[in-house]
C-alpha cells in the first residue's frame, strides 16, 4: 500500500525552562519535500503544583518517579483532549510527545523524559509516539538535539536555525551534513534568576536592560562553558545545577547586573559558535528568548554584521519545537529517519520514538 502523504499530528513540547506545555496541531503534506500548516496551537501554563513536581522530580525515589511518570502521562493526555475539543478536531493521526526531561546522562547510557506514552494513549484512545531520545543514546549518541532534522526539511531557506529556549542551540548545514549542538543556557538561567523576585521570566528583558555587566561573573560563565565548547555535548539540568547555580546565586551582585551579564554571555557564546562565512548568514531565531527584545538586540550587536537575526511570525517563534516534534512523529509513522547521526554522533541514523496504540 502507498504511504499517505497528508498527516495531522499533535506535537507536545515541555521545555527545561518550565514555561508550560506547548501544543501544536500540524498538517503535513508532501513526501519528497514536506510542507506544513499550523492548524491550532496553544500553551498550557503549569500550575504551581505541577511546576514544583516537575522541578523536583529528579529527587524522587524510583517508585515515586514511576508513579509520577504515569500521572504526568495521564495529565498530558487530558490536556490533549481539552485542546482537541476546544479546536473542534475530531480525528488526528497521532500525538507526538517530547515529554519533560528529568535525567539526561548520555555518558552513562540513559536519558529520561517524564510522561508515559501508554498513559497518554489510555487517556485519549489515540496513537501516541513518545521517548524520542533513548534509542539514539543507546546507539552511542547524545540523544540531542533532535530538532535539526526538522530544520533541514521544513526550513531549508535559512543558513542557521537558532533556538533560544531554556538552552540555546544552533543547527546548520556544513559541507552537506546537518550539524547542531547546544551552546549555552539561556531562558533556564534568566528564569532561574527572576524567581528571586517571584517572577517566572523577564518580559522583554526589561530588568536585564537596567543592569550593568559584571566582568568577573562574565569570565566565570565563560570558563564554565569552556569544556562544552570543545566537545559540543548536549547539556541539561545536571550541568546547570553543578556549574551555573553557584555563579548565579551570588547575592552580592544586584539581580539586574546578574541578568545583564547572563544576556551578554548568551550573546557572546552564540556569536562565537557560528561558522566563519564570506557572506552574512540568515539566522531563523525562535523559542521564548526570541520574544526577549533586549536579548535579541544584544545578540544582533555581538554578531557584528556576520549574521542577521530573522524573527518569523509569532506562532513559529513560540511553537517551532512542538511543530517539529509533530514532524518527528510523522516520520516515525512512515518508518523514516528522524534522528541524524551527524548531529548526535550516534553510530547511525535512526527512526526513533516508541509507538503506543
Amino acid at each position: 500500500m502507498a504511504k499517505p502523504k497528508t498527516y495531522r499530528i499533535l506535537g507536545l513540547m515541555s521545555g527545561t525552562s518550565l514555561d508550560g506545555l506547548d501544543l501544536a496541531l500540524v498538517e503535513f503534506t508532501g513526501g519528497k519535500r514536506w510542507h506544513f500548516n499550523m492548524i491550532a496551537s496553544s500553551t498550557h501554563a503549569y500550575t504551581n503544583s505541577w511546576g514544583k513536581k516537575l522541578a523536583s522530580a529528579h529527587t524522587l525515589t524510583g517508585a515515586d518517579l514511576l508513579a509520577l511518570h504515569v500521572t504526568y502521562g495521564t495529565y498530558l493526555g487530558k490536556q490533549c483532549q481539552v485542546f482537541l475539543r476546544k479546536n473542534r478536531i475530531r480525528t488526528i493521526d497521532a500525538i507526538a510527545s517530547h515529554g519533560h526531561t528529568i535525567f539526561h546522562q548520555p555518558d552513562r547510557g540513559f536519558t529520561f523524559q517524564l510522561g508515559d506514552g501508554k498513559a497518554m494513549h489510555a487517556a485519549t484512545g489515540l496513537k501516541v509516539i513518545s521517548d524520542f531520545r533513548s534509542l539514539d543514546v543507546l546507539l552511542g549518541g547524545e540523544g540531542a538535539p533532535l530538532v535539526p532534522v526538522g530544520d533541514r526539511l521544513l526550513f531549508p531557506q535559512y543558513e542557521v536555525c537558532l533556538n533560544l529556549g531554556g538552552i540555546a542551540n544552533l543547527s546548520m548545514e556544513i559541507r552537506g551534513e546537518r550539524k547542531a549542538f547546544d551552546v549555552c543556557f539561556c531562558n533556564m538561567a534568566l528564569n532561574y534568576l527572576m524567581k528571586e523576585i517571584g517572577k517566572s521570566f523577564d518580559r522583554d528583558g526589561t530588568a536585564a536592560s537596567r543592569g550593568e555587566i559584571d566582568n568577573s561573573l562574565l569570565k566565570s560563565l565563560s570558563k564554565a562553558y569552556r569544556a562544552i565548547r570543545k566537545q559540543r555535548k548536549s547539556i541539561g539540568r545536571e550541568f546547570f545545577e553543578e556549574a551555573m547555580e553557584p555563579l548565579l546565586e551570588n547575592r552580592n551582585l544586584p539581580l539586574a547586573n546578574r541578568l545583564r551579564t547572563v544576556v551578554e554571555s548568551v550573546a557572546i557564546e552564540i556569536a562565537n559558535a557560528l561558522p566563519v562565512s564570506k557572506s552574512s548568514l540568515t539566522i531563523l531565531t525562535t523559542g521564548g528568548g526570541a520574544l526577549n527584545r533586549f536579548l535579541v538586540a544584544v545578540l544582533q550587536e555581538k554578531l557584528n554584521g556576520k549574521a542577521v537575526v530573522v524573527l518569523p511570525e509569532r506562532e513559529i517563534i513560540e511553537f517551532k519545537e512542538a511543530l517539529i516534534f509533530a514532524f518527528l512523529g510523522m516520520l516515525r509513522l512512515r518508518g523514516e529517519v528522524n534522528v541524524l547521526k551527524s548531529v548526535t554522533r550516534a553510530r547511525r541514523d535512526s527512526c526513533s520514538g516508541v509507538v503506543t496504540g
